[in-house]
């Protein structure tokens, strides 16, 4: 199709008319027509809009295109197939156009997101935001995944509108990030990501940004993320819109001061209600012993296999071990992990394929528990009781979204139901009892020994998640309801598949240090039990015990040490008395009627100093044993070496000895010549060498010599021959 070209002929009878329109053709982008607005347009619209902020009203928007939006904006909602928005949507939108400060909260699956993106969109779009202006919203999540789910809802309804967009989380390219930061309008983060770009990279400037977005605020401004927020917070500019979105929101005046809000305006769609939860959520409550924990679940995913579930866990090493064991154990059901020590990438693909499919199990912790959206969940079951109340309706929300129905299954121990279920009430959540068929659970603990027998890996795996869980029972707050003291340990231990109990260090640590806390109570200053007079000026008295001599003996021996307390003025525990003076060897005797026979009572008292110097006299003499010894064994070493330099000695003297006088010497050859050569070799061997020779060394040469001189000898007289012995001899 040719190009409409503008017609530069003047009409008939004039000149061509100043205020000529001429049509354009829409362009497109990806496969679509997208119109180009003019300038004047946009000009007019703004304008227009800013008009209605004021006049608008909250009672009359029954459908998006009721609000004051631009055209771009409804454009993107049609085409995301968004028509009628929610009720935190619709009184939250409006002052958010007004720019007030919002603080809204609003059940699990509400639409919270778009109750917040449309606002940023207009307000960029109002003050007419491009790239080279930068940063201009910022909206902050706790979790990756969030944060992911929000960036894909950007680019779904917000094609027509010309700001750039980035998801800036942690696992991703820190280089690319750098190179693109300045030329984002709207960034989409973590917290700890967005502060090391904030320390690190010097493109990065905030001082333009309009709006700051807090999802899930609560967890945000916890004390998991307290630094890094306040750290955030410092650098962005005081004069912003700021809105907080959550669906159990704080109400903390030391959160709001933190975060500079003026006048928030507090936005509660469904406070008034009567529960917390979603309408359409019904929720159940089991209570098992922990050993049928994994029995149960096992048990439930096979009856339930062609549903879509997600179950939570309290640690990562309990969703690696779970799903590792139950992918062994093959059941007829999809299986996916999801928690916090994942690669990013793996995370992201596990989340896009949870969400597409249908018959699918998720274990995962409470990293999948906030605002992410999972379309179309059957049963959500916590399998390890959650914290508090809110941990509970986070996670019970991942079903019955948006006017859907869904299931929720809480898992409780018996010494942890009657407080978690008041805990509950308080909160307006509706939770009802329910029994399990004994007849409908199956038990795979067969399988997951021989299973952990074959591999060690796997083994080491159960003993982690063993350990991880015990510890997240004693880290938690309310220790009314949670005490790790009461958790049968060797029933969950073997419910997992372990023949021996794993030792916790973590809570015998606990039980060490309330032990010491109950000693120190125990030797506590009570002057009430004694006589002022007596107790003046003590340090510490110890209480009596009725029927026991080993007590009466350690209070004998404290006072007689009484003195050299107060000197010290150090904290005296039971446990330093009873070091001091210990009662052994007690031997007491009966006769035949059963009575105690007192004369043969003996006791003897075990006095700590002179056996610590006893032993000290002991290890010294050991010592001085050790090194005669050592001694002796060097001594014995070299004699033996000597002997042996002795023996070789004596055989190469053999050599030349004047005993056999009937022996014949004529064959020796003429001195003269023999001690020419001899000469000539000592001064050529004495050249060659540069040490100094051993012992061992100098022999070995005088042989060689001999040998050589035996060689050369010939016939010589009887004369000559015992002078030539006599000079070899000497």
């Amino acid at each position: 199709m040719a190009k409409l070209k503008p017609n530069t002929k003047p009409p008939l009878g004039g000149k061509r008319p100043k205020d000529t329109k001429f049509k354009q053709k829409p362009k497109q982008q990806n496969g679509k027509r997208r119109f180009k607005f003019s300038v004047k347009d946009e000009e007019s619209e703004i304008s227009r809009l800013t008009k209605l902020y004021a006049t608008a009203k909250i009672e009359e928007s029954s459908n998006f295109s009721d609000f004051p939006l631009s055209k771009k904006t409804l454009r993107g909602l049609t085409q995301g197939q968004y028509k009628k928005p929610t009720a935190i949507q619709r009184e939250s939108i409006l002052p958010a156009l007004q720019g007030k400060d919002i603080l809204a909260a609003a059940k699990t699956g509400s639409g919270k997101t778009l109750a917040f993106l449309i606002p940023v969109f207009e307000k960029l779009y109002i003050n007419q935001w491009t790239r080279l202006d930068g940063l201009g919203a910022l909206i902050i999540t706790p979790t990756r995944e969030l944060a992911l789910q929000i960036f894909e809802t950007v680019a779904k309804i917000g094609k027509q509108h010309d700001f750039t967009t980035g998801l800036i989380i942690g696992g991703q390219n820190l280089k690319a990030e750098k190179s693109r930061l300045h030329q984002l309008n709207i960034i989409i983060c973590t917290p700890g990501r967005l502060l090391q770009h904030m320390d690190q990279n010097p493109l990065f400037d905030c001082m333009n940004m309009k709006i700051l977005v807090l999802d899930e605020a609560d967890r945000c401004l916890d004390l998991g993320f307290e630094s890094a927020m306040n750290a955030i917070i410092e650098n962005l500019p005081s004069e912003r819109q700021t809105m907080l979105f959550s669906a159990t929101q704080t109400k903390s005046v030391k959160d709001l001061a933190r975060l500079n809000m003026k006048n928030p305006l507090y936005i509660a769609p469904h406070e008034k209600e009567e529960y917390t939860t979603p309408s359409r959520l019904q929720q159940n409550y089991v209570a098992v012993e922990i050993g049928q924990k994994l029995t149960m679940l096992w048990s439930f995913i096979k009856s339930h296999s062609k549903q879509k579930i997600i179950v939570f866990f309290a640690t990562c090493k309990q969703v690696k071990y779970f799903y590792e064991i139950f992918r062994k154990l093959r059941p007829s059901i999809l299986l996916f992990p999801l928690y916090g020590g994942m690669n990013q990438e793996r995370r992201n693909k596990i989340y896009t394929e949870f969400c597409s499919k249908s018959n699918v199990c998720l274990f995962a912790t409470d990293v999948a528990s906030r605002g992410l959206d999972f379309p179309k969940v059957n049963w959500v079951v916590q399998l390890d009781c959650p914290e508090d109340a809110t941990q509970y309706i986070h996670r019970a929300g991942r079903t019955a979204r948006l006017n859907t129905s869904g299931e929720s299954l809480l898992v409780l121990l018996p010494q942890e139901e009657e407080g978690v279920v008041k805990m509950l009430e308080k909160t307006k959540v509706p939770i009802n009892k329910i029994h399990i068929d004994e007849k409908q659970l199956f038990s795979p603990l067969v399988k997951i020994q021989s299973f952990l027998a074959q591999s060690p890996e796997l083994k080491e795996t159960a003993k982690r998640a063993f350990v991880a869980y015990v510890k997240s029972v004693a880290l938690m707050k309310e220790k009314s309801i949670f005490d790790a003291s009461k958790v049968d340990l060797e029933a969950y231990a073997k419910s997992l598949g372990l023949l021996v109990t794993p030792r916790v260090r973590f809570l015998s640590k606990m039980e060490n240090k309330s032990k010491k806390s109950n000693v120190k109570t125990d030797v506590k200053v009570t002057i009430e039990e004694n006589d002022e007079e007596d107790s003046e000026g003590e340090l510490f008295t110890v209480k009596k015990s009725e029927s026991s001599t080993t007590t009466e003996n350690i209070e004998e021996e404290a006072n007689r040490e009484h003195h050299v307390v107060i000197e010290s003025k150090k904290k005296v525990t039971k446990v330093k008395l009873l070091k001091k003076a210990l009662v052994t060897n007690k031997k007491i005797n009966f006769d035949d009627s059963g009575n105690m026979v007192d004369e043969e009572v003996r006791d003897e008292v075990y006095d700590i100093e002179k056996a610590r110097a006893q032993l000290k006299l002991a290890d010294a003499a050991d010592k001085e044993r050790y090194k005669s010894l050592q001694k002796a064994k060097r001594v014995a070493k070299k004699e033996k070496l000597k002997r042996k330099a002795d023996e070789e000695n004596e055989e190469e003297d053999d050599f030349g000895s004047d005993e056999e006088h009937s022996v014949d010497l004529n064959w020796l050859p003429d001195p003269d010549k023999v001690y020419k050569d001899r000469d000539q070799d000592e001064e050529s061997e004495d050249d060659s060498s540069a040490a100094e020779e051993t012992n061992t060394t100098v022999v070995a040469k005088k042989t060689v010599k001999k040998r050589k001189i035996a060689d050369k000898i010939g016939d010589i007289t009887l004369t000559e021959a015992e002078q030539l012995a006599m000079n070899l001899l000497k």
